[in-house]
């Protein structure tokens, strides 16, 4: 594996290295870790660079990779180093052979957790990671902290975890689940037919009705095809979410306070979570651990870090109070 570190697309002073995991049927796999420390003071309270007992470790959903930078400053000026993965198969780590955001099992991804985690903690020196997790990257670090349960670990931020099939009631049946899951298995890179109306995409993008820059190679207006085979390891991953995860440390979930489904460019796509469901977000959170704190932010979108100024306040506002209250002491 290779600890090279390299500019990031992000520009300095974040940096990137790529992570040699096992190939799979498609042939080389990689992950990639991008990193930033935090500045720090030294005894005369000058400023300084060094590393630090605490740290951060981020992952993104579906059809994405990190590039909220504005949410790794949040972290940086709390004096964690900030570090974000990559998933094999998204963003960074994308290869041209590669079907994207394929995984035929969501534990596959547990190899570049392990790799990321041992860089943080036994390389890097981090004493206390707080791990975070947005839409799909919340189940998949949830289910990750169950089953590793690392002696670093000081917290969880679930930012609207994927810890449901959305939609129908039907699609969530057990006549359903055996066929998605029949399928996964025969026919695992078979896309499954669904409307994707970019309304997503285009709320965020700052050439369309948004904010935010990134690339729209690597986080597409209309997202990336879903495989049956993808799917079914998603829904056996719910499936062992709901029955109960251990998770040892204290956890935030945090959500808008409603979802909708607008048909066009209105305000619900700018104040509201049209990809998921929040209910289901909200029937589940309690399902991670036995300490969780939920919140509910009104006007927030999907990404409650991409919203508005006013609902991003108020969820960084929560993650504050949480952090202070259960995780960290007010003095590091």
């Amino acid at each position: 594996m290779s600890d090279e570190h390299h500019p990031d697309v992000l520009g300095d002073p974040w940096r990137a290295e790529t992570i040699e995991l096992a190939d799979d049927f498609e042939g080389e796999v990689v992950a990639t870790l991008v990193s930033r420390r935090a500045a720090r003071t030294d005894g005369a309270g000058a400023a300084s660079r060094g590393t630090g007992t605490w740290a951060t470790l981020h992952v993104h959903g579906f059809a994405e990779y990190f590039f909220q930078v504005e949410y790794g400053e949040w972290w940086l000026e709390r004096g964690h180093d900030m570090y974000a993965l990559d998933l094999r198969k998204y963003g960074r780590s994308l290869r041209a052979h590669q079907s994207a955001t394929y995984v035929a099992d969501l534990s596959d991804y547990f190899e570049e957790l392990d790799a990321a985690w041992e860089r943080i903690t036994v390389r890097d020196g981090h004493e206390h990671v707080v791990l975070s997790g947005h839409s799909t990257g919340g189940l998949v670090v949830a289910l990750w902290a169950h089953e590793r349960r690392p002696a670093q670990l000081a917290g969880l931020v679930l930012n609207s975890p994927w810890l449901d099939l959305q939609g129908s009631r039907l699609l969530r049946s057990l006549p359903v689940t055996v066929l998605v899951d029949q399928l996964g298995r025969r026919r695992p890179l078979q896309e499954v037919s669904r409307d994707v109306s970019g309304l997503y995409g285009r709320s965020l993008h700052r050439e369309h009705d948004g904010e935010w820059d990134f690339d729209l190679q690597w986080k597409p207006i209309t997202s990336y095809p879903v495989r049956v085979g993808w799917l079914a390891a998603v829904r056996r991953g719910h499936r062992q979410l709901q029955a109960g995860l251990d998770i040892p440390v204290p956890a935030l979930v945090l959500s808008s306070d409603r979802s909708t489904t607008p048909q066009g460019m209105d305000e619900d796509v700018h104040t509201s979570d049209i990809v998921l469901d929040v209910q289901q977000i909200r029937r589940w959170a309690t399902a991670v651990g036995s300490h969780v704190t939920y919140a509910a932010v009104p006007g927030a979108i999907h990404d409650v870090v991409l919203s508005r100024l006013g609902p991003r306040r108020r969820a960084y506002g929560e993650i504050r109070r949480w952090l202070d209250a259960y995780v960290a002491p007010r003095d590091i």
